[in-house]
């Protein structure tokens, strides 16, 4: 197998892989994923692998891996990479994507910022999904910590192509420990197929502060698809407007929910280095900076 080119890229610190998968059938083995993340130099939180499109009318078939070696439906961060990466080789600023979890679209404007379309919202609790039936997911029973005093409790959940929790609270999102809590909570029984779990603190109706642990990543700068939960759990329980921006540990991303019911984030994406990659070993060389 011969190896594929990569960039090493960055959307407000959430660090990602952006691999062309372009010609070849082959596909970047979970053994491959782990091998990479386990050098300082390539650990990231997704690797998004551009594949040849599979559907007419889409430019490409994106595939998303997670540190892990899992895969995940969704990368808001990661998807603004490919956007960036494609508009500086092709000269173009739209693109559509064909993901499993449906098809996206992506643009970078003048500004350099990158808006892409996560795609509608799903609330039912076989959608998300959860083991157990709550007739509104705007407030579900879970909670860590001592029954009468739990730290955390009463997350709204929703899936924006995969699932995730969010904690309201009223104090310093940093006054928690996620470290401690979000494998606890990733892995609770109620999500069968793991969950995003996620700190949140209204500002006012525009603005939200968020911390978050990412399903198969951990801690992450910023988090994309948890952004978009914020806001949309935020506006569908009344603690915000449909648009607001998002302060993630990394920096600022826009989050709109659309009278279309999609759900679009704006940010940046940075461009660090590249390099060549075997995607069935993971062994990589570089080949240039920024």
């Amino acid at each position: 197998m011969s190896d594929v080119p990569f960039f090493k890229m960055n959307g407000l610190g959430n660090q990602i892989i952006v691999a062309d998968m372009r010609g070849t059938s082959a596909r970047i083995t979970p053994a491959a994923a782990i091998a990479i993340n386990g050098r300082a130099e390539t650990k990231f939180d997704q690797i998004m692998a551009i594949h040849d499109a599979r559907t007419p009318g889409t430019a490409n078939y994106i595939e998303i891996i997670n540190s892990d070696g899992t895969l995940a439906q969704a990368c808001g961060n990661g998807m603004r990479c490919v956007v960036q990466s494609l508009s500086a080789e092709q000269g173009r600023q739209l693109f559509t994507f064909e993901t499993i979890a449906g098809i996206l679209f992506g643009q970078e404007a003048e500004d350099g910022l990158i808006t892409v379309d996560m795609g509608t919202p799903k609330f039912a609790w076989y959608d998300i999904p959860l083991n157990e039936e709550f007739a509104d997911t705007r407030q579900v029973e879970l909670q860590i910590g001592p029954i009468d005093d739990p730290v955390l409790h009463s997350p709204s959940v929703m899936s924006i192509g995969n699932p995730h929790a969010t904690f309201w609270v009223k104090e310093d999102v940093w006054s928690y420990a996620l470290d401690r809590f979000g494998p606890l909570l990733e892995n609770h029984p109620l999500f069968p197929e793991r969950a995003n779990i996620s700190i949140a603190n209204v500002v006012n109706p525009e603005r939200i502060i968020l911390r978050t642990w990412e399903r198969g990543a951990g801690l992450t700068e910023a988090c994309g698809t948890a952004a978009c939960a914020a806001l949309v759990n935020g506006a569908r329980t009344r603690r915000t407007n449909r648009k607001a921006t998002v302060t993630l540990p990394g920096g600022d991303l826009v989050v709109e929910w659309l009278p279309n019911d999609h759900v679009t984030l704006t940010g940046p994406a940075e461009f660090e280095w590249q390099g060549r990659l075997d995607p069935t070993s993971g062994a990589w060389t570089r080949s240039e900076a920024a």
